[in-house]
């Protein structure tokens, strides 16, 4: 009988990247590969790729870990392997305080996990991935690591510097994707715009994103996490005129207020910001700007608080995610500053920020009203389809419910013309056409 094994993904979608690239390593060793969603009587393998970024995170990785022990001890479970930032991050301290786990590996040990498995072989194919996303749509991960130091943030701590996936193999990935179904990809990484700045012949964003508009079977390219500084000039002009780029940008602004963003080592300004919105609402009149911002850092006063307010009101992002500070082991902010804000305030300021933007939100949505919208088709619940039109990510932002869907015709990962009908703050309703 084949082995069986599971793989549980924790934390973001760069992660998710990595499970599907172990989970077809795995299948192509012959084991029998069980959905995360799904449960068995037996698993020879549980394989837990962790998030280390938060402490919520990091959380919700030890209590999953404890999860799958707990199935081990019991004998649901044979062997239980880790991976990802957590064990990257904490490896030593997790091998001390969970010896249940047979082995502890980082972030980049796909190789090493798979001949960790009896009899199991590294394939040369590392360009496939078995798609756990609804096959229509994919994350293609362009790079690893970040050169910036955010005062904040984890990351670089866990992944290193920034490192490009060279050109050639992240097309040869995309046509993969493309013939197992793939529409749309989801262009991922820590920072986009410096996309190539590392590799032996220099290329660009541009560059690539020209490459993978080829691939004829590809209809949608969308990009998340450009980073305000040095962002690519030429991008909203090439978004203009390349039909396959979706006007959508994912640009994590975290601030307004010069000084908070100095303390968070940003290396951007509230000026900046604004000519950013400027720029890309000028070449893209339609464009879909989603931005994350946080709230509470140490040295936020009323008054910075209060710009950040303003911010929001007058730039009127059509997605926006908030969060509330925390002090993350070993980053600049947690050795240098005091988190002087309460848990209270913190959660203040986030509520407020979020009650701005569902107003906003809401606006936004209500004048799409009457409007003929192509969507892409995600699932179906019930008698109603749901979809997304090429302003809104999978899973973060709005989603188009279409009610008059008795339509046979009509399959998940059609892109299909449809008329909004009514809105609500996060949720388009519409008929088809």
């Amino acid at each position: 009988m084949k082995a069986k094994a599971k793989v549980v993904t924790l934390g973001c979608y760069k992660n998710l990247v990595d499970s599907e690239r172990l989970i077809r390593q795995l299948q192509l060793n012959d084991i029998e590969l069980i959905a995360e969603n799904q449960t068995a009587e037996h698993l020879d393998i549980v394989a837990i790729n962790t998030c280390g970024f938060i402490n919520d995170a990091k959380e919700e990785s030890i209590e999953t870990i404890l999860h799958y022990v707990n199935l081990k001890d019991r004998g649901v479970v044979g062997k239980i392997v880790v991976f990802g930032c957590l064990s990257e991050r904490y490896k030593n301290e997790l091998i001390k305080e969970i010896p249940e786990v047979d082995n502890f590996f980082g972030k980049f040990a796909i190789d090493d996990i798979v001949k960790s498995i009896d009899k199991s072989t590294v394939s040369e194919k590392l360009y496939q991935r078995t798609i756990t996303t609804p096959k229509h749509y994919a994350y293609l991960k362009i790079s690893e690591g970040c050169n910036r130091k955010c005062a904040f943030c984890a990351i670089p701590l866990i992944t290193g510097k920034h490192k490009s996936v060279e050109i050639e193999d992240l097309v040869k990935e995309a046509r993969f994707l493309a013939e197992q179904g793939t529409k749309e990809l989801i262009l991922v990484a820590q920072d986009l715009n410096q996309y190539g700045s590392d590799l032996a012949r220099k290329t660009t964003l541009y560059e690539l994103i020209n490459r993978l508009s080829d691939i004829a079977e590809i209809e949608w390219i969308r990009l998340q996490y450009l980073y305000p500084q040095g962002f690519p000039k030429k991008l909203p002009k090439l978004m203009a005129n390349n039909p396959k780029i979706c006007h959508y940008v994912d640009i994590p602004f975290q601030h307004a207020n010069n000084v908070i963003l100095q303390k968070m080592e940003r290396h951007h300004s509230y000026e900046d910001n604004i000519k950013i919105v400027e720029m890309l609402r000028e070449a893209v009149p339609d464009i879909a700007i989603r931005t994350t911002l946080i709230v509470g850092f140490p040295g936020e006063t009323n008054k910075r608080f209060d710009e950040l307010v303003k911010f929001v009101k007058t730039v009127r992002f059509e997605r926006l995610g908030a969060f509330t500070y925390s002090h993350e082991e070993n980053t600049p902010a947690a050795k240098k500053l005091k988190d002087n804000i309460s848990e209270k305030v913190k959660l203040q300021r986030l509520e407020h920020i979020m009650s701005i933007q569902e107003k906003i939100s809401t606006e936004i949505n209500q004048s799409k009203i009457g409007t003929i919208q192509r969507v892409i088709i995600d699932r179906k619940e019930d008698n109603i389809f749901i979809g997304r039109t090429q302003y809104d990510s999978p899973e973060v932002d709005n989603e188009v419910l279409i009610t008059n869907s008795n339509d046979t015709k009509i399959k998940v990962g059609d892109f299909i013309n449809v008329k909004i009908v009514d809105a609500h703050a996060f949720d388009l309703f519409a008929t088809t056409i």
